[in-house]
């Protein structure tokens, strides 16, 4: 249930300020403060570009929000400017390997799109960064696809290169309009960064009411040509099981990782940052959430919008946009 909030009067300055409030108590939650350029690619339909300025000056004069070395922020604090600028220089330098390693993965039978995700595609990386992808596959293909996927990440603990191949987000053709609705999926979505496959480009197309959120989406992602990667095997592969037979292998390693990971659910099985973890599942997508990671970023968000006094996405209308769980 949303939080009781302020709500500011309807003016299109308080409109645009409210709409800078929202997304920097969203990605405060990461820590990470966020250029004007930014601010301007998150701003609600409700808000004014034209005024963005003028709103940004009123909230820093009256100390809602800071900005320090072009970035702004609701902590006064540098070392979060220095965090990020740190953070986006690995990202820089990790980058080229994902897009390769992207494309790699585009390889693989019934994938129809490859997409990075997660902080890498926000052009952040930690100590740690993991390279997280999203993968499209073809409808009612995505177990196998998967299965084939995951077997060759089995060989990447070898060499303990595990952690560049993050698959965490499965959708086939016939999911690709995602059911869960909020800030979190909606900028997920708006930062998913395109590798390789025509699929990217129809799931942005599916997932149009982003724009509720983000009058600036879609936005063009960058200039990789998105081209389908069919070779002679992947080719082979998928004619092999274009039938029957190949409707019950999907069903059939559907089942079998469902039947692991709730092993692995109650086992308390931890991923490599320590969280529990989680697979939801069902026909045509899967999608990790160790340690519901996406409740606990809502439900700090909830907080977040109710302490600096700003109103939830479509509060002036009295509308929100709509919310539902996979």
């Amino acid at each position: 249930m949303m939080s009781v909030v302020f709500k500011r009067t309807s003016g299109e300055k308080e409109k645009t300020e409210n709409s800078i409030l929202q997304i920097l108590a969203y990605f405060s939650i990461f820590q990470y403060p966020l250029s004007k350029d930014e601010i301007i690619n998150f701003l609600h339909p409700d808000a004014d570009s034209t005024r963005l300025d003028y709103a940004l000056e009123s909230l820093v004069t009256e100390g809602s929000i800071f900005k320090i070395n072009g970035f702004y922020l609701l902590k006064n604090d540098i070392s979060l400017v220095a965090r990020r600028k740190e953070g986006n220089l690995r990202a820089e330098q990790l980058l080229p390997k994902a897009m390769k390693i992207g494309r790699f993965l585009s390889k693989f039978p019934y994938v129809r799109g490859v997409g990075i995700s997660g902080s890498l595609s926000k052009k952040f990386a930690d100590e740690k960064a993991d390279i997280d992808f999203f993968i499209v596959t073809r409808a009612n293909r995505l177990w196998i696809a998967r299965t084939c996927m995951h077997l060759f990440k089995k060989l990447t603990f070898l060499a303990g290169k595990q952690h560049y191949f993050c698959m965490n987000y499965y959708v086939d053709e016939k999911a690709l309009m995602l059911k869960e609705r909020n800030i979190y999926t909606a900028v997920e979505t708006f930062t998913l960064l395109p590798v390789n496959g025509t699929g990217l480009d129809d799931f942005f197309a599916a997932n149009s009411w982003v724009s509720e959120w983000f009058a600036n989406f879609p936005v063009k992602r960058n200039d990789q040509p998105r081209q389908s990667s069919s070779s002679v095997v992947k080719k082979m592969i998928e004619w092999v099981f274009n039938n029957k037979a190949g409707n019950w292998l999907d069903n059939y390693l559907m089942k079998v990782t469902d039947r692991r990971w709730q092993k692995k659910k109650r086992n308390k099985a931890l991923n490599r940052a320590g969280r529990e973890m989680d697979l939801i599942t069902g026909k045509h997508f899967a999608m990790s959430n160790p340690g519901m990671f996406r409740e606990k970023v809502l439900a700090i968000y909830d907080e977040k919008i109710t302490g600096v006094k700003c109103s939830p996405p479509g509060y002036f209308e009295n509308t929100y946009p709509n919310s539902a769980s996979i």
